[in-house]
């Protein structure tokens, strides 16, 4: 009902503003003589008629009595000038043929008049609309107190805009912005919605100090992670608050949902560009699919039951040991996305027999195995539970998937398994060649996708610093020449997701990792973040390497080169030589007395497989 009284109020206005533009463009064409002549009022009395019906309708078909106006920008203006040509069109068509065909006299319009009648409604119609606006903006939110902070924005730029108008739709309860900072020269004392480009990232202290600003927003989606990190070292030595705008990309992908402008965060240093996924050729093949996904409850897992979720596939089977984190990630998607078929199973992928019967009851199309023990310090700890797990599990699944004609079977794997030093990177890579070995006989397509660290995931190094720092420290770095590669969660499964896509079988697909980290600047930065300074508030502490850790990680072994894809962010490994034999012998082994190998017998069994296992090995600190 408010809608229709809003939608009527609205066409009385616009029938008095026709009438009054239908007048004007006969005042004015005839303005010259000071008065409308006598032959051309029957005109005017049909145009101001024909001219209110026409518009009206025109209008209400173009939408502009569905618009709220105090949002109007260029595409509300274009869709004014859109109706107002079509109506003028209408109106002078209308009159033309009533004077021509229907009249017992001729009505005389003249064509300026036609032209005069155009701009005239373009000014009132447009200037009717924007003129709410207007006062929104000079008016009605000036009535607002909102904050005093003082905001400065970094980046005068799209995201830039985004920030200010953001602050703004808020009525600046969160800050007023008072100038923006860019590199762009071009831009210095230029304004950007009626706000200065104050100076460039240089500047930014002494813009600080002169304007006394309470919190500085970066607003630079694009920029490396080398650039924002410079400027969070000046923004911290100038003593103000920091927040970060996020991609627009991130914005409209579902990542980020409820508050654009946050608190910077260790992923934002990381400066990685978007993942592009080929939406047409991911749903190709997960779209109407009963799909599989192990480890559904961790961190990886359950980030690809999102992402898989939302291609509509026919059948989500999620499959996990821990049934609180199965509990939880169903729930989330039930919630989220109500329209898909959710079944969990909890079991241990370990259990032969029952691996089996839930394939054969569910014929799954396609399966993500995330399911896998990962903890190096732990695996090194307890190696037979990291070979059956990982090593024995992954067979059962890929040998029921084979029997269930599996379409195409997808392994998460590790820069750990590259000239391994731990336990659980040799699992994993003799993991990559049970999956090369199995594509060699199978109609399935057996891939696996091999990357580094994940920011944020179950047991990773970040949240065990936010707790240290939380307690007051120290923060626990095992040696300072350690570097990792690192990928954030979404980032990782979108690019695994895509892998599948462009799987033709018995490839070890290697995601780009981007540079290197130092886990000690990792430490420093995160510290920093809290709002602390590294070994004055919050001590950093060597612990020394742990058993089976690398200096570095490798993403390719000798004697693998890569080749491109279609992607620029995926590569492929060159098949290895595989002695199927050895394979073999080691996965009878592991069925036979995996509970009772003991750890010599463990590496023993993985040596067979892999050569170069704890031998000599330079980057391989600790045994």
């Amino acid at each position: 009902m408010l809608f229709r009284k809003r939608t009527l109020i609205l066409m009385l206005i616009d029938a008095l503003l026709i009438n009054l533009a239908a007048f004007g463009s006969f005042y004015l064409r005839f303005e010259i003589f000071g008065h409308i002549p006598a032959e051309y009022y029957q005109t005017y009395y049909h145009t101001a008629v024909v001219a209110t019906i026409l518009y009206i309708a025109v209008f209400y078909i173009f939408g502009l009595y569905n618009r709220l106006w105090q949002y109007a920008s260029t595409g509300e203006l274009l869709s004014i000038v859109y109706a107002v040509t079509v109506g003028t069109g209408g109106t002078v068509a209308v009159v033309y043929y009533y004077s021509a065909v229907l009249a017992t006299f001729p009505l005389r319009m003249p064509n300026s008049a036609a032209i005069l009648l155009w701009l005239v409604m373009v000014f009132l119609i447009g200037g009717s609309r924007f003129i709410w606006r207007i006062l929104q903006e000079n008016v009605f939110d000036r009535h607002v107190p909102g904050s005093q902070k003082q905001v400065l924005i970094v980046g005068a730029g799209d995201a830039g805009v985004l920030a200010a108008r953001e602050l703004k739709n808020r009525n600046y309860r969160d800050g007023r912005p008072i100038g923006f900072i860019d590199d762009n020269r071009q831009k210095l004392k230029l304004h950007l919605l009626g706000i200065p480009v104050l100076g460039t990232r240089k500047d930014i202290s002494r813009v600080v100090k002169n304007h006394n600003v309470d919190e500085v927003i970066i607003a630079m989606p694009s920029a490396s992670g080398e650039s924002v990190r410079e400027i969070v070292q000046i923004c911290e030595k100038s003593g103000v608050d920091l927040k970060i705008m996020p991609g627009v990309y991130d914005i409209i992908s579902g990542d980020i949902n409820v508050n654009p402008i946050r608190q910077v965060q260790v992923e934002d240093l990381l400066g990685r560009d978007p993942v592009s996924v080929d939406l047409e050729e991911v749903a190709g093949y997960v779209s109407g699919e009963t799909v599989f996904i192990t480890g559904a409850g961790g961190s990886i897992g359950s980030e690809i039951c999102r992402q898989v979720a939302k291609f509509n596939p026919g059948k989500l089977v999620l499959i996990g040991h821990g049934e609180n984190s199965i509990f939880e990630i169903e729930q989330e998607l039930r919630a989220e996305r109500p329209g898909i078929d959710y079944v969990t199973e909890i079991l241990d992928i370990k259990d032969r027999e029952k691996v089996f019967l839930i394939f054969n009851r569910y014929k799954p199309g396609v399966v993500f195995h995330a399911a896998a023990h990962k903890h190096v310090p732990l695996m090194e700890r307890n190696p037979e539970e990291a070979l059956k797990n990982n090593v024995l599990g992954t067979q059962n699944l890929a040998e029921a998937a084979d029997e269930c004609r599996v379409k195409t079977f997808v392994s998460i794997s590790t820069d750990k398994a590259v000239n391994p030093t731990s336990i659980m990177g040799a699992t994993k890579r003799t993991v990559e060649l049970l999956i090369q070995n199995l594509d060699r006989r199978s109609q399935t397509k057996f891939v696996a996708v091999r990357f580094g660290n994940v920011l944020g995931s179950n047991g990773s190094v970040i949240p065990t610093f936010k707790r240290q720092i939380a307690k007051g420290g120290p923060v626990t770095v095992t040696h300072p020449e350690m570097v990792r590669y690192f990928m954030t969660i979404p980032e990782a499964t979108q690019l695994v997701i895509q892998a599948g896509a462009m799987a033709q079988g018995g490839e070890i697909f290697i995601l780009d990792m981007g540079k290197p980290v130092k886990i000690l600047d990792l430490a420093k930065d995160l510290i920093r973040l809290s709002g602390f300074e590294p070994d004055v508030d919050i001590k950093i502490q060597f612990t020394g390497i742990r058993p089976g850790e690398k200096l570095y990680e490798e993403l390719l072994t000798a004697e693998e080169g890569i080749t491109s894809t279609k992607h620029s962010r995926i590569f492929v490994a060159k098949p290895s030589f595989i002695d199927v034999g050895l394979l073999e012998d080691l996965t009878h082994t592991v069925r036979e007395r995996g509970s009772s190998l003991t750890r010599d017998e463990v590496i023993s069994l993985l040596q067979t497989v892999i050569p170069t296992f704890r031998k000599k090995n330079t980057n391989a600190v600790a045994k």
